[in-house]
């Protein structure tokens, strides 16, 4: 389950622990949802003006966001490879963290940077899988998955 972490914003550090942490974030999530162990993960680290633009672009709302997914099979109506499965296409997609965001999130909710991340981490790789939150029980099977990771590796509130 190859996960690349790439770091393209300069408005704050990032630790050298916070990529590792993220590829198992990403791969806990592949893992409990059973997806073929060949599937790939990118996940971008961000700016706030950089993300801006992609969500202007994409969903035409001209502001920051804290994290934007980009699924290959998105128009396809395909589901994703599940262990078992033949697929020439493991790339499930892209997750983009806007570091900025982020950070102030921590702040408002009251609990660490790194924990922040890698729930906009967990919540992206959920969207690549299908996962929603248009509705109150989508978002309540969702946000149950996204804590379930995040208790998995030991990062509860």
């Amino acid at each position: 389950m190859p996960v690349l972490v790439s770091n393209m914003q300069d408005r704050l550090p990032v630790e050298d622990s916070l990529p590792q942490l993220l590829e198992q974030v990403a791969e806990t999530v592949l893992k409990l949802e059973k997806a073929a162990p060949e599937a790939e993960v990118s996940i971008a680290l961000v700016d706030d003006l950089y993300i801006r633009e992609l969500n202007r672009q994409y969903r035409h709302k001209d502001c920051p966001t804290d994290v934007l997914s980009f699924a290959m099979r998105e128009d396809t109506g395909e589901e994703p490879p599940v262990e078992g499965e033949e697929d020439d296409a493991a790339l499930l997609g892209d997750v983009v963290i806007s570091m900025e965001t982020a950070e102030r999130q921590a702040v408002e909710f009251g609990h660490s940077f790194p924990r922040e991340v890698a729930y906009l981490a967990a919540h992206g790789v959920l969207h690549l899988l299908g996962y929603d939150h248009e509705t109150d029980t989508d978002r309540e099977v969702m946000r149950a998955r996204e804590e379930e990771v995040l208790a998995l590796l030991n990062l509860s509130r």
